[in-house]
């Protein structure tokens, strides 16, 4: 009897051993064995999933809704654009995106613009990945310390849960998109 729950035990042991290492070579990315192809992709993966494209990446109304514009991917607010005014009494019912493509909010803590992801110096090009990471698990502003907080309607909050693996890979990511100049216009207070 002693032999027969031995055998039971050590095949229970085995099959989740074999279980675990499957998951890792399936995955890859949880194996430690991290090709820079193999975190790019699971970073563009993750911007898929995390919805970046729908704030910083200016959207083309279609009879669909609004679409991201691909030729601007993650280049934030276009430069080229007015700024939206403040309007106070619109404030007080709710957030508004003063412009169809979604890049710009609105609400109590004045405007905010998305910011421009893209590999380009306007962008996060000369950002070292502390600097992403602070941004991404600290909210700070272009990654510094000391630096304002960044503003609404940006998750940070919730990104901050990422792990460093995670965060690199989206940094590996944006650092792989082709560079987009686009200097993104500071925030304006409320009135």
């Amino acid at each position: 009897m002693k032999s027969i729950f031995a055998c039971a035990l050590i095949i229970i042991l085995f099959t989740c051993c074999k279980n675990e290492q499957k998951t890792q070579v399936q995955d890859g990315y949880e194996s430690g064995e991290v090709s820079e192809d193999t975190s790019k992709e699971h970073g563009k993966y993750l911007v898929t999933v995390m919805d970046c494209n729908t704030c910083h990446t200016p959207n083309i109304m279609t009879d669909q809704g609004p679409k991201p514009d691909m030729s601007k991917l993650l280049s934030g607010y276009p430069s080229d654009r007015p700024n939206p005014k403040f309007n106070n009494e619109i404030v007080m019912k709710g957030v508004l995106f003063p412009h169809p493509d979604l890049t710009a909010a609105m609400g109590p803590w004045g405007i905010s613009f998305a910011g421009n992801l893209t590999s380009d110096d306007t962008g996060i090009g000369t950002w070292s990945l502390g600097q992403f990471t602070l941004a991404m698990q600290k909210g700070k502003y272009k990654g510094l310390e000391g630096s304002r907080t960044l503003l609404p309607p940006m998750p940070w909050q919730s990104y901050a849960t990422l792990s460093e693996a995670d965060i690199e890979a989206i940094y590996n990511y944006l650092k792989s998109i082709e560079p987009i100049e686009n200097i993104v216009p500071a925030p304006i207070p409320p009135e």
